[in-house]
């Protein structure tokens, strides 16, 4: 029998190649392995689906492990669309220049690793880019750069996506849509790196079908050579929260949100429930109890421009329980808010009424003062405003309204003081979330350059004013608490009536709530006697 003609065989190994990324990587691709050096690209069964996927589907997004050889996918598929099909314009995007340049380098270990029939020869080739005889190429970029501007893009890899600045990101995916939209592809892959950043948004939308992209997600469990024992071994070498995030594919256990992940986790399956009636401005007004009239309430108000670029927010809170109540969330003037709150803080028993006073707040305070609600909430100026003991030992008269400030004064001072708050009532399961709203500002809610807020496109509104309910609960009503105490002992030896001025203690009667006044317009001031 006649040998084969060898380049009858090429031309059928080309022709196996051009048409099948798998089996082109599988016998003619050699990598770099960490530990093992230079090995042919074996796929998993993982990779291999995972490619078939990537081959198939135009838009495609991948939330990922760590070291499952995903990059060396890419790496992969950008190598056989250069050598196979002519002027293939292949960009990779990353964080920096050398993450990026760290995926062409595995293109170009590829191709010099290829047999000489697979080789077409290159006019171009440094550390930031390749470009083969046939017009196709392959280079890096950081996402500092004018990524994707005037580019002819026939593949756009975004590698740790999730880890680009959010401004970037945006900036990157906004200027490379007119040529992706003229046929070309896009690979979006990175492991999470919390909620709310552009990755997690698109990864959403992705699952939910409304942007074109396919989801593929990889743990670490689809690797089959790791288990059980090789995860435990993440949490002693990386901690709990980056083997998380670079383990387990979940945005809520990355990223460097203030709050807990558990803690949450244990909030939205214990807590969280639908109100029992909707209402105010588009419903925005969610209640979960009625007014209970034996029971002390406050509400908590953060105060906003009223635009489409932020919202007013408010908490309705139990006092004794500590139990979220009602919240409201919406687009509302800021003399409107006024009005909202006074007729809402009217309903539930006249409710300590706390509301924000930076900026534009006092519209609202003025609103609140000029229609005479009688329970407003004072902040003490100076120091006093975070120090109990500094409060009384300077003097100051709990009832002098003339020595504090109409609403509550977040500074410098009492901003991390509230969040800190805010936060031990959650480690100690000590306040009762039960508003959806809520609990997703709290998972949007980060560390960003050593200061807690909102990410980019998010807001935090809900998340402020629940903390001022619980930084006041802890330390404001204590003033007057032990200001009622230092009257309690004056008043031993005295019974005599006497004029009484609201306080803004933590019930009707330890705040000295204004009583029915007798015949002679003196109030009986015993009852501050009483254990």
């Amino acid at each position: 029998m006649a040998q084969p003609n060898i380049k009858q065989i090429i031309k059928q190994e080309y022709i196996k190649c051009a048409k099948d990324p798998v089996y082109f990587m599988k016998k003619y691709c050699w990598i770099q392995h960490p530990t093992r050096g230079r090995v042919q690209f074996n796929l998993f069964p993982f990779q291999e689906g995972t490619l078939k996927l990537l081959q198939k589907n135009d838009r495609s997004i991948i939330l990922k492990s760590r070291q499952l050889g995903i990059s060396t996918l890419s790496a992969g598929i950008s190598l056989w669309m250069m050598v196979f099909q002519k002027d293939k314009a292949i960009l990779v995007v990353a964080t920096k220049q050398d993450t990026a340049k760290n995926l062409v380098t595995k293109v170009k270990f590829m191709y010099d690793n290829l047999p000489s029939w697979l080789q077409i020869g290159f006019t171009e080739n440094n550390k930031l880019a390749l470009r083969l005889k046939n017009g196709s190429q392959v280079k890096a970029v950081s996402a500092a750069s004018d990524a994707g501007r005037s580019e002819a893009i026939s593949l756009l890899i975004v590698d740790e996506a999730a880890f680009i600045e959010e401004n970037r990101i945006e900036e990157i995916w906004g200027s490379s849509q007119q040529t992706l939209s003229t046929g070309g592809k896009a690979i979006v892959l990175s492991t999470p790196n919390g909620t709310g950043n552009f990755f997690h948004r698109m990864w959403n939308k992705a699952e939910e079908g409304t942007n074109g992209f396919i989801p593929i997600r990889l743990p670490w469990t689809v690797h089959p050579e790791r288990n059980q024992e090789w995860r435990d071994k993440q949490d002693d070498e990386l901690g709990l929260r980056m083997a998380a995030q670079e383990c387990d594919c979940d945005f809520t256990t990355s990223g460097n949100t203030v709050f807990e992940t558990e803690i949450m986790k244990f909030i939205e399956a214990s807590n969280i429930c639908e109100p029992i009636e909707r209402r105010g401005i588009e419903g925005g007004l969610h209640i979960w109890e009625y007014p209970d009239y034996t029971r002390n309430y406050m509400i908590t108000a953060d105060v906003a421009r009223g635009d489409s670029l932020d919202y007013s927010a408010f908490h309705i809170i139990d006092i004794e329980e500590a139990k979220q109540i009602g919240e409201f969330k919406g687009q509302i003037g800021t003399k409107e808010f006024g009005h909202m709150l006074v007729a809402i803080a009217t309903e539930f028993n006249n409710a300590l009424l706390i509301i924000e006073n930076a900026n534009i707040g006092w519209n609202t305070i003025q609103v609140v003062i000029d229609k005479g609600y009688p329970n407003l909430y004072y902040s003490p100026k100076g120091d006093a405003a975070t120090n109990a003991d500094s409060f009384l030992a300077k003097g100051y008269d709990i009832t002098d309204t003339t020595k504090m400030v109409p609403g509550f004064t977040m500074s410098m001072k009492t901003r991390p003081l509230t969040i800190g708050k805010l936060d031990a009532y959650l480690r100690d399961k000590a306040i009762l979330i039960q508003g959806k709203r809520t609990l997703e500002e709290m998972r949007t809610f980060i560390w960003k350059n050593g200061r807690a807020e909102a990410q980019t496109g998010y807001n935090d509104d809900l998340v402020m004013s629940l903390a001022t309910a619980c930084y006041v609960r802890d330390t404001a009503l204590k003033f007057a608490q032990q200001g009622i105490d230092i009257t309690r002992a004056a008043l031993k030896n005295f019974t005599k009536s006497a004029p009484m001025i609201y306080t803004g203690g933590v019930s009707k009667r330890e705040a000295g709530w204004t009583q029915d006044l007798g015949e002679h317009g003196q109030q009986d001031l015993t009852w501050l006697l009483d254990d």
